[in-house]
């Protein structure tokens, strides 16, 4: 039987060569242990570089591990990949966004409802950048697409799930959309930039 200290040292590797998010359940397949052992082991590795205060850090995103830059550490990052990507996500694709983390699943329709406007170029913008995913059809009429965010999503804002989603009691109140304007006029006009943390916080 593989002892715990090899098989922490193999995840270790594994992160440092996978780069993208490592799935829990692959690695624990690759020594014929649990999925829950697995997750055990990353979490230890991940206490282990925290409490050195290294500068490499493991991020968990629900069930999958993933090697990342210390955030005391952006500054001098920055300097050295300069210039840094930037994606850009307009007010209407925000809006959209934070309508299915908290609604998830969710179809088109019951997202145009809230925000008063329909939401079909957002929504494909969204699925372009990886931040939502189709969940399959509903049971309504016409069976509409359900949609939810991703790993991606929670990645690029730092969530580690769902669960950290800060809590809003009304999403519907928080929503609050001219209906004279269209949603190609927001996406060129009412542009929020942030970073999307995946692109520049990895540092394999």
């Amino acid at each position: 039987m593989t002892s715990k200290k090899v098989i922490k040292s193999a995840f270790e590797s594994m992160l440092y060569v996978w780069g993208q998010l490592l799935p829990a359940g692959d690695a624990a397949e690759i020594f014929d242990i649990s999925k829950d052992e697995a997750i055990e082991y990353f979490e230890e590795l991940a206490a282990e570089y925290e409490q050195e205060g290294r500068g490499i850090l493991i991020r968990r995103v629900n069930d999958s591990f993933q090697f990342v830059t210390r955030g005391d550490n952006e500054e001098f990052v920055r300097r050295l990949c300069t210039p840094v990507k930037i994606k850009k996500l307009s007010q209407a694709a925000l809006e959209v966004l934070a309508i299915i983390a908290y609604r998830q699943p969710v179809t088109k329709g019951e997202i145009d409802s809230i925000r008063g406007i329909k939401c079909d170029r957002v929504i494909e913008g969204l699925m372009k950048k990886e931040l939502i995913e189709d969940l399959g059809r509903s049971d309504a009429v016409g069976r509409p697409v359900l949609y939810g965010t991703t790993d991606a999503f929670l990645k690029n804002f730092g969530f580690e799930s769902l669960k950290d989603l800060p809590e809003i009691e009304n999403i519907e109140g928080i929503i609050n959309v001219d209906d004279d304007t269209d949603d190609e006029v927001e996406d060129d006009s009412r542009q929020i930039t942030i970073e999307m943390e995946g692109e520049d916080v990895r540092n394999n």
